[in-house]
């Protein structure tokens, strides 16, 4: 194992792909909540990722005793200087947070992964349960991002963490997951708060609003999809990042010229920040996409990683699957049908037809075919459950 003084760098690439995932949901959050309180650990987690991307370079450096060495190891360098610069822009997107309120023009309905807060509630059957006996992600879909206890925060709380009444729970993971996660939260059907889009979006056309959950979509989707590439050498993904990321600098292109639209005529100061707000959001979520090209970069030029990265990736807290559809029972039957995120927590990222046509960012109404090969990420505890849905003779 490639080691550098008191630490290998296996454990360290462990840590910043966890920290800079972390990263993008908490930043997500504190804007969407407009809560600093949340801004403030991202912070703190990014200046982790300096610290962690420092152990890594001086690692490289003695490490490398010939020159297939350096080749191998400028493109681990390469990998982590991009989770670097992720976590840099949710750094970034964290900032907004901390000087202004854009919670008004996002619209949550748009987001492929929500962003929730729930309070623990009397008759929550979630109340003196740990993490781990609650298997959240594998149940609902949703992932525990943070608890707020009277006025103490806890973020990414690990396994052994116990819920208690009245916590504040702040969560993520997919919109169909919602309501069964609210339900055992406060022990009361989930009822959706009426969206008064048309009143709260009259100083701003709601193209800007689509375009901003657009690019946090894409740009949380070629994350994975880059990972995806290099751990399964695949240049058909690399490929479709690449154009991912070509089409993200369209839409921040045609985000500006609505927002300069949007602002002609407007006086108030405090209409300008929000714009600038959502002008910063866009823009991060553009380096964020960049970095995910640069991931996806190694696999384009045919550079072979050392096997120190393929480690570092399988003993993360999320997985990425490649598995063929094997269950004759699911062949036809949509995504949507299946809940194969809420049942799981495993999130689709591509599917690879018979014909060898690709799905990617797969819809709801997307249907499994005989053939199919999934790409998936998610919690390690999802393997299992994916792996009977799609290879067992029936479903449960």
């Amino acid at each position: 194992m490639l080691e550098a003084g008191a630490f290998n760098v296996k454990d360290v690439l462990v840590e910043m792909k966890d920290i800079s995932d972390s990263m993008l949901d908490l930043a997500y959050s504190a804007v969407l909540y407009s809560n600093p309180e949340i801004a403030k650990e991202v912070f703190k987690l990014e200046e982790k990722m300096h610290s962690l991307l420092y152990k890594v370079r001086i690692a490289i450096m003695l490490g490398a005793r010939n020159l297939e060495d350096a080749i191998e190891f400028s493109a681990i360098l390469q990998m982590a200087s991009a989770a670097e610069k992720i976590s840099n822009a949710a750094g970034d997107i964290a900032k907004i947070a901390e000087y202004v309120d854009i919670t008004r023009y996002i619209d949550q309905g748009d987001f492929e992964e929500a962003v929730i807060n729930v309070r623990i509630k009397p008759a929550s059957v979630l109340k003196d349960k740990t993490l781990e006996e609650l298997k959240l992600e594998t149940e609902t879909g949703m992932s525990v991002l943070a608890i707020k206890r009277d006025s103490k925060w806890i973020y990414s709380p690990d396994e052994n963490e116990r819920l208690r009444e009245d916590d504040l729970i702040i969560t993520s993971g997919p919109t169909e997951g919602i309501p069964v996660f609210c339900k055992m939260a406060t022990g009361k059907e989930y009822k959706e708060k009426a969206r008064e889009v048309a009143r709260e979006r009259r100083r701003i056309t709601e193209e800007i609003a689509d375009l901003i959950a657009d690019m946090k979509n894409i740009s949380e989707l070629m994350v994975g999809l880059s990972y995806s590439a290099v751990m399964f050498d695949s240049r058909e993904i690399a490929e479709e990042v690449r154009d991912l990321e070509e089409s993200m600098d369209r839409m921040k292109d045609d985000l500006e010229i609505l927002v300069l639209e949007a602002a002609r005529g407007i006086t108030q100061k405090s209409t300008f920040d929000e714009l600038r707000g959502l002008l910063h959001v866009a823009i991060s979520s553009e380096i964020i996409s960049d970095a995910a090209y640069e991931i996806a970069d190694v696999v384009l030029r045919d550079i072979q990683l050392h096997p120190v990265f393929y480690a570092s990736i399988k003993e993360s807290d999320e997985v990425i699957l490649k598995l063929d559809v094997r269950n004759e029972e699911i062949f036809e039957k949509t995504l949507k049908e299946l809940s194969i995120e809420t049942r799981t927590g495993m999130f689709i990222l591509a599917i690879r037809r018979k014909d060898g046509k690709w799905v990617y960012n797969p819809a709801g109404d997307t249907k499994i075919k005989e053939g199919d090969l999934l790409i998936m990420r998610g919690p390690k505890e999802g393997e299992e459950k994916i792996k009977e849905i799609v290879s067992a003779p029936a479903l449960n």
